[in-house]
């Protein structure tokens, strides 16, 4: 790989040969670049906070050229946004698509079980962003206002359709994810707590399974449902 972004990165809508003669997708190669750049910058600002990450840093730990990497993203800023866009989108797709017409008791279990999957698989993006807002969300003041607050309230609207149908009982929408979002997130926030609590050196799968299977039976109940099978 080169030390020219323009030459390193890929040009859409061509294929690219390697020296064997196996094409590349250009798309595939930009998404897994992007993909690296990202992962890299979760763990370099969950350990050096905004300030002290250097974008020098996130290309050794993406194990791309730095140029490569101001290529996708022109500034450190613009990549902190990005990541958060990233980490936002990677929780909340599972219950962005839900309907009316949806069964609420396996809309909520997808929901809540995904989120604590999140918590299992990206434990530094939970952390990053509970930092993000203790700050006072100085980066994501204008998402929490703008795009987040109009996904809860497109999710809540459908909450609300299912409670007047009497599908399920009468709960507080919007506190309601609120609830969901706390209570997953928390095995990744307070990690450290939860292993000193309960004796443990690190998580095994079984307690993720755990503790999907409680929130999703206390949460259901809550709402007047039933634990889908």
């Amino acid at each position: 790989m080169t030390n020219n972004p323009v030459a390193d990165a890929p040009v859409d809508g061509k294929d690219l040969k390697a020296g064997n003669g196996r094409k590349y997708r250009p798309g595939r190669i930009r998404e897994r670049n992007r993909e690296k750049i990202l992962i890299a910058a979760e763990e370099e600002f969950a350990q050096h906070g905004y300030k002290g990450a250097t974008i020098q840093n996130i290309a050794e730990r993406a194990g791309l050229p730095k140029s490569n990497v101001l290529y996708y993203f022109s500034n450190k800023k613009r990549m902190y946004s990005a990541m958060f866009d990233d980490i936002l989108g990677r929780w909340n797709k599972v219950f962005s698509d839900i309907r009316p017409e949806d069964d609420p008791a396996e809309a909520l279990s997808t929901f809540i079980r995904t989120k604590v999957e999140m918590s299992r698989r990206y434990p530094l993006a939970s952390r990053l962003f509970a930092m993000e807002i203790i700050q006072g969300a100085p980066f994501l003041m204008d998402h929490l206002r703008t795009n987040m607050r109009e996904w809860v309230r497109g999710r809540a609207e459908v909450i609300q359709h299912w409670i007047d149908e009497g599908r399920m009982a009468e709960v507080d929408p919007v506190q309601l994810i609120f609830l969901i979002w706390s209570s997953t997130q928390h095995y990744a926030d307070f990690q450290v707590q939860i292993l000193m609590v309960e004796n443990k050196a690190e998580y095994e799968q079984r307690d993720f399974d755990h503790a999907a299977d409680f929130l999703t039976d206390v949460i259901l109940r809550g709402c007047g449902l039933e634990k889908p099978q």
